[in-house]
């Protein structure tokens, strides 16, 4: 399986060109990209758009993001997952992590959770 990803508005662009020149079959759309949300989405239909789409929430957002994932979940809904991004990772680091997860994870691994980055 490979994992599509929808950067948060807030993160900046740089991940997807440097993700995409590393991984160009893979996919990465950031918010306001066209056939994503616009920017301006609240995080509550951005949840339900990755829902519907399938992407993985990549984000910034510690603070407010896992209470509208428990939201998310207790209306009976799921997500793909979300991964909030280490400010201590460097840029590189932090593509590489995201491309070996997207290539190298199973079906609905990451479901319903908030994985902080990197993973070990």
């Amino acid at each position: 399986m490979t994992l599509k990803y929808l950067l948060d508005e807030n993160v900046d662009k740089v991940y997807n060109r440097q993700f995409l020149q590393r991984n160009p079959n893979l996919m990465m759309w950031v918010v306001g990209d066209p056939g994503a949300p616009p920017r301006g989405t609240l995080d509550p239909e951005i949840l339900s758009w990755c829902e519907e789409y399938n992407f993985i929430l990549v984000t910034n957002n510690r603070t407010s993001m896992p209470g509208h994932l428990a939201e998310h979940i207790a209306q009976g809904r799921n997500i793909p997952g979300i991964f909030i991004l280490n400010e201590k990772l460097t840029i590189g680091q932090t593509i590489s992590e995201l491309s070996l997860i997207a290539q190298a994870s199973f079906n609905d691994e990451y479901q319903n959770k908030i994985i902080n980055l990197p993973l070990l």
